[in-house]
């Protein structure tokens, strides 16, 4: 693993501009405002995820959020990557693919029974990417959301 470090809330100036960032190139309607709001939790240690930096802490290139649960089908505590960003300027040099395997690693020593995430259906590269990462489509299952 090159770099992978866990966020706190000195992090904060470093990672809203990332968090800014992802949710253009996805073309999420969020303000900096709920940008904010939705990471700082994180940050300050709450029990329901995590955020680490990808690369040199003092300029990272991208970020990994996870999200905490429990699953009686795996056993136990899961997982699951809400975001994972590097920047379009260097990609493709082994970061992103580091950071979820180191990251796989350090959650599996903490306890936890499975990493979930989920992919544009139609981004083949993106597939291929997160295969490579050793994760696999669930035949017949379809991750679905409801907005409450």
């Amino acid at each position: 693993m090159r770099s992978l470090h866990l966020a706190a809330p000195e992090d904060l100036p470093k990672l809203l501009p990332l968090v800014a960032a992802f949710h253009d190139h996805q073309g999420f309607a969020t303000s900096p405002e709920h940008q904010h709001n939705a990471i700082l939790p994180l940050l300050e240690g709450s029990h329901h995820g995590a955020i680490w930096l990808i690369g040199p802490r003092r300029a990272p290139v991208g970020y990994v959020v996870v999200s905490f649960g429990w699953s009686v089908e795996y056993g136990g505590m899961d997982a699951i990557v809400d975001e994972l960003f590097v920047r379009s300027a260097v990609r493709k040099r082994g970061m992103g693919s580091d950071a979820l395997n180191g990251l796989s690693k350090a959650l599996k020593e903490g306890g936890i029974k499975a990493l979930h995430l989920e992919a544009d259906q139609n981004d083949d590269t993106l597939k291929r990417f997160y295969q490579r990462c050793k994760f696999a489509t669930r035949e017949g299952y379809a991750y679905m959301s409801r907005e409450l």
